[in-house]
C-alpha cells in the first residue's frame, strides 16, 4: 500500500491525516463535508491539510495525545508504553524511508535540473526580444523564483514532512479488505491486537497461535512473526501469503484480506472462567465489577452485548458488558444490589478478588450501527448506562460518529459514573453529556428538555436502554418527534 501519487506528491489516507494533525476522523470527515478540505478519491493532500488546520502545529501532538489519553483513562484501560517496533521491524522501516528519501532526492535533482533550464531560458527570451517578450519573462522569472523560495520557506510543509517520516517510522497502516478500514499497528503490537484496540472486530478464536481462525491474506506490504505459534498452514496458503493476525506484527504499511464480524450471529457462543480483578464501590448499592479472561481465552463480543454470570454459590444472571471490545480480556460490569436476590447478594457479601467468576455468551443486537453517517443520540435509564457506555466507548475507538449527546436519565444520585462522563464531555469536542434527574413528574419533564435541545431527530440514530417503562415513554417521545423507526435501537433491562 502506497501513500505516493504518480508525480511523487504525497496524498494521505483520511486515518492518517487525521492522525498527523491530531483531529478524531469524524472531524476531519466534518471539514470535508463543510467543503473546507479537498479530497482524491478518500485521500487528502498535505498542502490542502495545512491550509484546513492552520491554527495546528504539525509538530505538536496535544489534540492527538488528549483524545488518546481519554480513551485510555476513560475506557479503563491501563496505560500502555510507547515502546519501539522490534529491531527488525524497525530495521526494514529505516530501510524503506532511505529508500524513498534516495528516490526523492533523484526527483528534486531532476526539478532542479528543469527549473533552472527553465529560468535560463526565460532569460535568454528576456535578453534576446522585444518589448512584449521582456513584458512577459520578466515578471514569469520573478513568479518562479518567488514560487522555488517560497517552497523552502515552508516551515509548516516541512514539520509535516518530518512527523509523517517519525510516524511512518513508529507504526504501520493497515487496510483491510474488502472492507476499506483502517488502523494503525504501533510498538510490537500484534496485527490483531492493533485491530481490536482501534475498535475493528476481526474473527479470532485462541488468540495464542493455535487454532487458526485469525488467519489472513497478505495482499501487499511485510509482516513478521512476533509470537510463536502451533498452527500449521496448507501448502497452498503458505504460497498465497496467509498469516496469524495474533502471531503476527506489521513491518511496513500493509493490505490484507480478513474476516471481520459482519454482526452479532457471527460471534460464536463462548464459555469462559474468568478472574474477578476488582471490585469497586460506586455507591451505597452499585459496585464495578472488573473480571479478567485468561490470555489464552478473550471474550469476542460487541459493544452493547450481554453475557451470563455464574458466582460461587451458583447463582447466575445477565448482565451487559460495559467495557469497550477493544480491550477484551477486562471486562466492567455494573451490579445494582437488589433485595432477596441471590446473585447480588452473594456478589456484595462474598465475592472478592481472585475468585472465579463463569461467564457465557455474548448475546443480544443492541449493537452500533457503524455504516450509518449520522450522528449518535443515546438514552440511558439507571444501570442502561452499563450498555451505552460500551456503545459510547467503542464509537470512539472507531471514530465513526460525528457527535455523540448522551442523556442519562437516573433519580436523585443515581448518575454512578457522572465524573467519567463529564470527563468525556471535557476533553472530546464531539461529546455532550446532560445527567437528566427523574423527579415526582417523572420522566417527561427531561424528554422535554431533549425536544428543545434536538427538535429535528432525522439527522440522527437513537441508541436506548433501561426498562421496559422507560424504553415504552422513550419510544413514545421519539415517534412523535418523528424519528424513523429504523433509527431507534433499544435494549431491555431487568437489573
Amino acid at each position: 500500500m502506497s501513500d505516493q501519487e504518480s508525480n511523487g506528491a504525497s496524498l494521505l489516507t483520511l486515518t492518517r491525516a487525521a492522525r498527523l494533525v491530531g483531529v478524531t476522523r469524524a472531524a476531519l470527515q466534518k471539514k470535508i463535508k463543510n467543503g473546507e478540505l479537498p479530497t482524491f478519491e478518500g485521500m487528502v493532500r498535505p498542502d490542502d491539510l495545512v491550509r484546513a488546520y492552520p491554527e495546528t502545529r504539525l509538530a505538536d501532538d496535544t489534540a492527538l495525545e488528549r483524545f488518546s489519553r481519554i480513551k485510555d483513562d476513560a475506557f479503563a484501560h491501563r496505560l500502555r508504553e510507547r515502546i519501539l517496533p522490534e529491531p527488525e521491524v524497525l530495521a526494514e522501516r529505516l530501510a524503506g524511508l532511505g529508500r524513498e528519501l534516495a528516490k526523492t532526492r533523484a526527483r528534486v535533482e531532476r526539478y532542479k535540473t528543469i527549473t533552472d533550464w527553465l529560468y535560463e531560458k526565460f532569460s535568454e527570451y528576456e535578453n534576446n526580444g522585444g518589448r512584449e517578450i521582456r513584458d512577459v519573462m520578466g515578471p514569469l522569472k520573478l513568479w518562479l523564483r518567488h514560487e522555488l523560495e517560497k517552497e523552502s520557506r515552508d516551515e509548516s510543509l516541512q514539520s509535516f514532512v518530518v512527523k509523517e517520516s517519525f510516524l511512518r517510522l513508529m507504526t504501520a497502516q493497515v487496510r483491510l479488505l474488502p472492507s476499506r478500514r483502517e488502523f494503525f499497528v504501533e510498538g510490537s503490537d500484534t496485527i490483531l491486537d492493533a485491530a481490536l484496540r482501534a475498535g475493528i472486530s476481526l474473527r479470532y478464536g485462541c488468540s495464542n497461535g493455535n487454532c487458526g481462525q485469525c488467519k489472513a491474506r497478505i495482499i501487499s506490504g511485510k509482516t513478521l512473526a512476533v509470537r510463536h505459534y502451533d498452527y500449521a498452514f496448507a501448502e497452498a496458503e503458505k504460497n498465497m501469503g496467509y498469516v496469524l493476525l495474533c502471531s503476527h506484527t506489521a513491518v511496513s504499511d500493509l493490505e490484507i484480506e480478513a474476516h471481520e464480524i459482519g454482526g452479532a450471529r457471527d460471534i460464536p457462543a463462548q464459555q469462559i472462567a474468568a478472574r474477578v480483578k476488582s471490585l469497586e464501590p460506586l455507591g451505597e448499592h452499585m459496585m464495578l465489577l472488573h473480571l479478567q479472561t485468561p490470555r489464552t481465552k478473550r471474550l469476542q463480543f460487541l459493544a452493547g452485548q450481554s453475557v451470563r454470570l455464574e458466582v460461587g454459590n451458583g447463582a447466575e444472571a445477565d448482565y451487559p458488558v460495559s467495557s469497550c471490545p477493544c480491550d477484551d480480556r477486562n471486562l466492567q460490569f455494573h451490579i445494582r444490589r437488589v433485595a432477596g436476590d441471590r446473585f447480588t447478594d452473594y456478589a456484595f457479601r462474598k465475592l472478592k478478588s481472585g475468585d472465579i467468576v463463569s461467564l457465557a455468551g455474548p448475546k443480544g443486537e443492541f449493537t452500533l450501527n457503524e455504516e450509518s453517517p449520522r450522528s449518535l443520540i443515546l438514552f440511558a435509564h439507571g444501570t442502561g448506562f452499563a450498555p451505552i457506555k460500551s456503545l459510547i466507548e467503542h464509537a470512539m475507538a472507531r471514530d465513526v460518529a460525528e457527535s455523540m449527546y448522551l442523556y442519562w436519565f437516573a433519580a436523585q444520585d443515581g448518575h454512578y459514573l457522572n465524573n467519567l462522563c463529564r470527563a468525556w464531555a471535557d476533553a472530546l469536542d464531539n461529546f455532550h453529556y446532560s445527567p437528566l434527574t427523574i423527579g415526582p413528574a417523572g420522566i417527561a419533564p427531561a424528554l422535554q428538555q431533549v425536544a428543545r435541545e434536538h427538535p429535528d431527530l432525522a439527522a440522527f440514530d437513537v441508541y436506548a436502554a433501561g426498562p421496559e417503562p422507560f424504553l415504552t415513554a422513550a419510544g413514545k417521545f421519539l415517534r412523535d418527534l418523528r424519528l424513523p423507526e429504523d433509527q431507534l435501537v433499544t435494549e431491555r433491562l431487568e437489573r
